[in-house]
């Protein structure tokens, strides 16, 4: 009796490439809840994050917004590099600030700047809490501190600071614990808590707002410093060393090189110098589809791969260059081959439902990379307008013509360089542009996710994506190959009309 097949007899018994549609998993025994279904993963040899989801380094999919709230729900986003370096930059530190543990280079401000400067802060940033130093530097002595409270009603913005600034402010002395921090800032009901030292020199800050971000996000991805972990992305060309550093600089944990096809002498020189510069920063190179090009990006020193060419919903690469390969073959393929070398895998592309994450990781894969399915959330870049009466998004390939007209006139290599396309005198589309639909806020769309995923491994009796990997290497894991019919079967059918709703919230 034949309880489906192992992944060696579907995956290299057949001339057939299979995606995610094509496959289906066969249910394991059920005797845990599904609250203990932990999806924590490693996105790199040393960043585990605990919501195995992506956002993909788009123009209409990933910058600040979305980098802040996917982490915030455990994820990580990775910020496009289809804009100035400076711009990049300005992104990467709009997420790194978000959320602190001890802020070790807060706004500072002294004592003869103006309520004007704050308004500055407040506008650019969005902090209206600023200390005040003598010569407005960290490590200077702490004077004083302005909080809206001092001055949201004051109409004259020219006063100084020194005349509308708390002088007499609680402040905890170094050495100190995160966890004795926080502990002055609810008992004294503060919003900021400023370090010194016992020259009285201002060292770090602590804001109140940390803490209730700690509260409302249990599982988000955060650094040895309590801030938001967050990636960026460049591409292969060697002047992008000079982008990385600046990355780098700013606080980045991961770079992610950006390429339609990773196998090039391009990627490999660009994760040696960086590696050789920055031995400490994890890189994610690709993409790929292949052991091959798995393994020439694997010997140049990166930490993970993306695994995907052409499966993406506006990627028209494999009709245009007729190069790729079927998403569920090449994830399974790559990451049997990158698991021996402890290289983690990110299925990137083709990802439309929680079903097709859980297949991705049921087939190697330790996370997702995702595009159409963020697309068309508040947080995703552009603004919404209506289309035949419904409410849309741009969303487009970094590979469509609109893409690279954005690159050309931000004097970058971003989205033509993803293709090899900034020499070139005809440019080639490799993907489209398009409108999505409204979807709301990613913070309600992920929970709805997962909580699929944690259903599909719970069916499938696995309690960590660590056992469902095992299980697909020893072969217990099993699966069939669908049909069209088969397929069709799986959905929705035979209903004169239907209201296919997605999910409820039910609250205490």
């Amino acid at each position: 009796m034949a309880d489906g097949w192992d992944a060696e007899k579907v995956f290299n018994s057949s001339v057939f490439g299979f995606t995610y549609d094509d496959v289906i998993m066969m249910p394991g025994h059920i005797d845990f809840g599904i609250d203990e279904v932990d999806l924590s993963t490693n996105v790199t040899k040393n960043i585990m994050i605990k919501t195995p989801i992506l956002s993909s380094p788009m123009d209409t999919v990933t910058e600040s917004n979305m980098a802040i709230s996917v982490a915030l729900m455990g994820g990580l986003g990775v910020i496009h590099n289809n804009n100035t370096v400076e711009e990049q930059v300005a992104e990467v530190r709009k997420v790194k600030r978000f959320e602190n543990g001890f802020i070790m280079d807060p706004f500072c401000l002294a004592p003869d700047s103006t309520i004007t400067d704050i308004d500055k802060i407040k506008e650019k940033f969005g902090y209206s809490s600023v200390p005040i130093t003598e010569n407005g530097q960290i490590g200077s002595k702490l004077v004083g501190i302005v909080t809206s409270r001092d001055i949201d009603f004051i109409k004259d913005r020219s006063l100084k600071l020194s005349q509308v600034m708390t002088r007499d402010c609680i402040i905890g002395y170094e050495p100190i614990t995160l966890n004795e921090a926080n502990k002055i800032l609810r008992e004294s009901k503060k919003g900021k808590l400023p370090i010194v030292n016992e020259d009285h020199e201002l060292v770090a800050l602590i804001s109140r707002n940390d803490l209730k971000k700690n509260r409302d996000y249990p599982t988000a991805s955060k650094d040895a410093n309590k801030q938001l972990l967050v990636a960026a992305a460049t591409s292969t060309k060697p002047k992008d060393a000079e982008r990385a550093k600046a990355l780098i600089e700013a606080g980045v944990d991961v770079i992610v090189i950006d390429s339609s096809q990773g196998s090039s002498t391009f990627q490999v020189d660009l994760i040696k110098r960086i590696k050789a510069d920055f031995p400490d920063v994890d890189i994610i190179g690709g993409n790929v589809i292949t052991a091959r090009q798995a393994k020439v990006l694997i010997d140049a020193g990166c930490d993970g791969l993306r695994i995907g060419m052409g499966s993406g919903s506006i990627c028209t690469t494999q009709e245009v260059c007729a190069v790729g390969r079927a998403q569920a073959t090449a994830v399974y393929q790559v990451a049997k081959y990158a698991r021996e070398y402890g290289v983690p895998c990110i299925a990137d592309g083709g990802i439309q439902n929680s079903g097709h994450i859980m297949k991705a990781l049921a087939l190697g894969a330790s996370g997702v990379m995702v595009g159409s399915l963020f697309a068309g959330t508040e947080e995703a870049p552009g603004n919404y307008y209506f289309q035949n009466g419904v409410r849309v998004k741009t969303y487009r390939g970094m590979g469509s013509l609109e893409a690279m007209e954005k690159a050309q006139g931000a004097m970058t290599h971003g989205s033509q360089g993803r293709y090899f396309a900034e020499d070139a005198k005809v440019r080639v589309a490799q993907g489209v542009s398009g409108a999505v639909v409204d979807k709301g806020s990613v913070k309600t769309l992920i929970p709805y996710v997962i909580q699929g995923v944690k259903h599909g491994m719970q069916d499938m009796g696995n309690h960590t994506v660590t056992e469902l990997h095992n299980g697909l290497y020893s072969g217990h894991t099993r699966m069939d190959i669908r049909s069209g019919a088969a397929q069709r079967e799986g959905g929705v059918h035979d209903l004169l009309s239907y209201e296919k709703r997605l999910f409820s919230v039910v609250r205490d």
